[in-house]
This record gives C-alpha cells, sequence and structure tokens, in this order.
C-alpha cells in the first residue's frame, strides 16, 4: 500500500526481527519468577540482545545514523531513538505491557516510528505526513485518537518514570483524579501513546520521561490527529516539542479535550 514506504517497511522489519528473541524469553520468564537472582540475569541478557541486534538491523538502514538508548545522553539532531524494552520493570515480572520502540529522528523532529509488543503481537507505526497504522494480518487499521469530550468520563494514563520525582508525580495524579477519577498507570508510556492513538485512551500526561521512551509514540498519536505538549506550557494553542524532548513532561490528547486538560494544570 501506498502509505508504507520502503523507509518504514525496513524499519518495521527491523524491529520485529531484532524483537525475535523476546517471545521466546517472554514465554520463560514465568518459571524463573522465584528465583530473584536467576530473573534479574535472565532480563539483563534478554535486554543487552535486543540491543545488539536493534544496533547491528538499524544499520542497515542508515548506517551513518547514531543509535540512542535511555541509558545514553542524546546529542546532535538527527539519530535513531530507541527504547530496546519500554516497560522493562513489567517484562521483568512476566506483564505484557511492553513494547519495543524506535523512531528516525531527523533535524530533531521524528519521521518515521514503529511500536511493537511483541506479547500481543501489536504492531503500531507511523511516518510523518503519511498518517498511523496498526498492522493487520490483511488490511492495516488507520489509527486515529478518540473524539471524548467529556472530561469525567475520559480515560487518562500516566507514569511514574523517576523515583526523585516523586512528590511531583503525586501532584500530577491527584490533579487528574479529582477531575476525572479515570486514571490508568500502566508503566509503559511507549504503548501509552500508540494505544492512545487508537483512541482506546483519550489522554496521557507522564513526566521525566526519556526521548527515546517516548519519541515513537509522539509520531504516532500527531499523525492520529491528537496533540502534543510540555506539561507547564503556558499556551495550548501552539506546539513546542523541543520544551517535551528537553525535559520529557509529556501531555498526549485529543483535540475535542485539550483545553480541559490544559486547564486542570494552568
Amino acid at each position: 500500500m501506498s502509505y508504507i514506504t520502503p523507509l518504514l517497511t525496513g524499519l518495521v522489519e527491523a524491529v520485529k526481527k531484532s524483537a525475535s528473541s523476546l517471545d521466546r524469553d517472554f514465554a520463560e520468564l514465568e518459571q524463573l519468577q522465584n528465583s530473584v537472582r536467576g530473573n534479574q540475569n535472565f532480563v539483563f541478557n534478554s535486554y543487552s540482545r535486543i540491543v545488539k541486534n536493534l544496533k547491528v538491523e538499524l544499520a542497515k538502514i542508515r548506517p551513518d545514523m547514531p543509535i540512542f538508548t535511555p541509558n545514553d545522553k542524546v546529542v546532535g539532531s538527527s539519530y535513531f531513538a530507541v527504547s530496546p524494552i519500554e516497560g522493562l520493570i513489567n517484562f521483568a515480572h512476566g506483564n505484557p505491557d511492553f513494547a519495543v520502540s524506535v523512531a528516525l529522528v531527523e533535524d530533531n523532529v521524528p519521521i518515521c516510528a514503529v511500536v511493537y509488543n511483541p506479547a500481543r503481537d501489536e504492531t503500531f507505526f507511523a511516518e510523518k505526513g503519511k498518517g498511523a497504522f496498526k498492522e493487520g494480518y490483511r488490511n492495516h487499521e488507520r489509527l486515529r485518537v478518540s473524539s471524548a469530550k467529556d472530561l469525567d468520563k475520559a480515560l487518562i494514563t500516566g507514569t511514574v518514570a523517576d523515583k526523585d520525582n516523586l512528590a511531583d508525580n503525586i501532584k500530577l495524579h491527584s490533579a487528574i483524579m479529582t477531575k476525572t477519577g479515570n486514571l490508568r498507570i500502566s508503566g509503559c508510556i511507549a504503548l501509552d501513546l500508540a494505544y492512545l492513538a487508537g483512541g482506546k485512551f483519550d489522554a496521557s500526561v507522564s513526566l521525566n520521561n526519556h526521548l527515546c521512551s517516548i519519541m515513537g509514540g509522539i509520531l504516532l498519536v500527531k499523525e492520529a490527529g491528537g496533540s502534543i505538549r510540555a506539561v507547564k506550557q503556558k499556551d495550548n494553542r501552539i506546539e513546542n516539542l523541543n520544551e517535551v524532548f528537553k525535559k520529557g513532561d509529556l501531555i498526549a490528547v485529543n483535540f475535542n479535550l485539550n483545553q480541559k486538560i490544559f486547564e486542570i494544570f494552568k
């Protein structure tokens, strides 16, 4: 189909090939729950293996492009933003809410992204200006953010990415709960944003995310018609992704709820 360019096709194939080992690893994790040391070693090896795989496969697409993970300091304006196992704690506990997230960034703008959940065999992908999609067996599903208008009925997700920022997270989540009463904390921001792009969630609000954890999901939300901005942004009529990238504080929301979510933190 016309919306799947060779670049996007190559990125999807690279992510899936790199993540093939996670299927086997995830299936074995349940048997390791009684051995804490064994579990830790197993998870470390799984993470190291997929990092290595991704570096090999992504180099085939853009050999000149640096690859950064959440363990790295991102430098430059063009690179691969990679979260090898986003939701690593979930993965380590046999929880299927984890994903491999990869985005190709050029001049500080994500142009191509894949978020893949091996546990559920869900593949979400997007390319700038071409829309966001979920892979299907015969036809791919076009992703669109929800049309929810009522804040008190909205389903909002959040994450706690940094224990050192716990007080701010509690304040943030309390403000959301006061206005909506529907807050979910999944532990995987990449999947939160992918599901938001598909209309399963209405908004996502979180602090201190690493750039590599959110870059792929940001493109999915934007290409699905959603809005991305910083939590403390003073004007919600403009988009300032550089502010989001700088601090990792993120509000992703559908158009109808944009102003209402903005008022919570105003």
